[in-house]
């Protein structure tokens, strides 16, 4: 056999252990952050359940979700060992280390406008209350001379089926079991 037949399957078996390799470093640092937890660190479950880890035995975990609720997870159900600025951000949403030259941005879009103008001066704009045209018309506001050319008893005009319909509308309808029942 010659080198050129050879080739692609060394290359095959050479990527296979490469891979491998790092699926293995993968889980033994999963396994080593497992072993590192210590009680009052919080943890993400693989489920997503954030808490606070009370208490680690050699194959479980005793982890403290609420107060008063106590969960026994196996060592191997938790993602990750969180740091506590971490866990208290996503758990109690608290900002720990705003950085004063930091992007922070705003929770409004006032401050990304640039105006001159105060916002006292801008809130009290807004106080005027103005009827926007949406474009729709209501019956108030359609021109007097539209209702004339319309016949007074534009209802005695209708057809009586038209007024049958109207009334079986108004009763409610009945079902299969209540006309069965008559």
């Amino acid at each position: 056999m010659s080198l050129v037949t050879l080739l692609p399957f060394i290359v095959l078996i050479g990527a296979m252990f490469l891979m491998t390799r790092s699926a293995k470093r993968k889980q033994n640092a999963a396994a080593q952050m497992r072993n590192d937890m210590q009680p009052g660190t919080g943890v993400r479950t693989i489920g997503g359940l954030y808490a606070t880890v009370k208490e680690v035995n050699e194959e479980t975990v005793l982890l403290d979700a609420a107060p008063g609720v106590d969960l026994v997870f196996a060592k191997n159900s938790i993602g990750a060992v969180l740091s506590d600025d971490e866990y208290n951000r996503i758990v109690h949403g608290i900002e720990h280390d705003l950085k004063s030259d930091g992007t922070v941005v705003p929770d409004d879009a006032s401050s990304l406008t640039e105006t001159d103008e105060p916002a006292a001066d801008a809130s009290s704009d807004a106080s005027d209350d103005k009827p926007i045209d949406l474009g729709k018309k209501d019956a108030a506001d359609e021109p007097a001379d539209a209702k004339a050319d319309e016949p007074a008893d534009a209802k005695a005009d209708e057809p009586a089926e038209a007024k049958a319909d109207e009334a079986d509308e108004a009763e409610p309808k009945k079902t299969d079991g209540e006309s069965d029942a008559k």
